[in-house]
């Protein structure tokens, strides 16, 4: 993916706020209550905290989605824990062409998230589910359904996918910080 299109993307983007705002009322009430059950802990809020390297992420989701429900809110606390972390929110619908380059098995899935460096460098890119989540569902059932917005979600699950979500974020900041082509631009 060109930087350019990453740049006008992101710049397209939505914050988390108007994201959620832009769905309807039992959608907002299903994000917000996500959000509300999970918090980072002291140790992932220092490890996020200590990032370094500038990192853009789009958002690439669906306000109607119950992975993106159960996902997003965490996404958003780790954005949170650092100024480094540039989260911006797209609707995969209203981005189509986007969200066609993302298909996955031949599927538009969501949530998927973009990671730039700096200057919309394309990093990496990982959805629609973590590890955990995959877990959990299978536990649960084995199929094509997805889980309804607004179902109750086990805390240790959310823990769990929060961990997940967290481990790929602090790989791309390593990437990143490891990455020659930066640290010969911030002479590091």
């Amino acid at each position: 993916m060109q930087a350019e299109l990453l740049k006008a993307k992101h710049g397209a983007g939505l914050s988390y706020a108007d994201y959620c705002a832009a769905g309807t009322e039992p959608q907002q009430e299903n994000w917000q209550r996500i959000y509300d059950q999970i918090q980072l802990t002291d140790a992932q809020k220092q490890l996020i905290g200590g990032f370094e390297r500038q990192i853009n992420v789009i958002a690439v989701s669906g306000i109607w989605c119950g992975d993106c429900v159960q996902q997003g809110p965490l996404i958003q606390r780790i954005a949170e824990a650092s100024d480094k972390i540039d989260l911006r929110w797209l609707d995969r619908d209203e981005h189509a062409e986007l969200a066609e380059m993302l298909k996955i098995n031949a599927g538009l899935r969501v949530p998927v998230l973009i990671f730039c460096a700096e200057d919309f460098e394309f990093v990496s890119w990982f959805g629609d589910r973590t590890l955990h989540r995959y877990r959990a569902m299978a536990a649960k059932q084995l199929g094509g359904a997805c889980p309804l917005p607004g179902a109750p979600v086990p805390q240790d699950e959310l823990s769990a996918t929060l961990a997940d979500w967290l481990d790929e974020f602090e790989r791309v900041h390593l990437l990143l910080r490891l990455s020659g082509r930066l640290r010969q631009l911030h002479g590091d």
